[in-house]
């Protein structure tokens, strides 16, 4: 998925702050889950959670007010609970700005852990 960078998303110096990182790959997860069929929202509804337990971010090189970046993910493990991807950050140039590996938990809404519902280890499959 493509995002432009606004003033919003800079600090002080014209760089993208370094937690809105985390936000555009929240983003293409979530367009990744969408593009496989998987609607976190009507899983919701029936108890089945997903949350971050791990984020590991490696900063390369910054964005700048105005970039437009290129932001891709790819579901590179599936365990009985939880979901890992790996999130691409580059530059119109093709320069990877950041890569980051994220690890989702399933669980229920009282915070317990649960089995990721077999249709959704069905529609990730092929991601991975």
């Amino acid at each position: 998925m493509k995002i432009r960078i606004y003033y919003e998303d800079t600090d002080c110096g014209n760089v993208v702050y370094y937690a809105n990182y985390l936000k555009y790959m929240e983003r293409s997860r979530t367009e990744l889950l969408r593009k496989q069929g998987v609607d976190l929202s009507e899983y919701q509804k029936n108890n089945i959670l997903f949350a971050v337990i791990e984020a590991n971010v490696k900063y390369r090189a910054p964005a700048r007010y105005n970039d437009l970046l290129d932001v891709q993910s790819i579901v590179n493990e599936i365990t009985a609970a939880t979901i890992g991807f790996e999130t691409t950050i580059k530059n119109e140039s093709g320069v990877l700005l950041v890569k980051g590996n994220i690890r989702l938990a399933c669980m229920r809404s009282d915070g317990r852990a649960r089995r990721i519902p077999e249709e959704i280890k069905q529609a990730l499959t092929g991601s991975v």
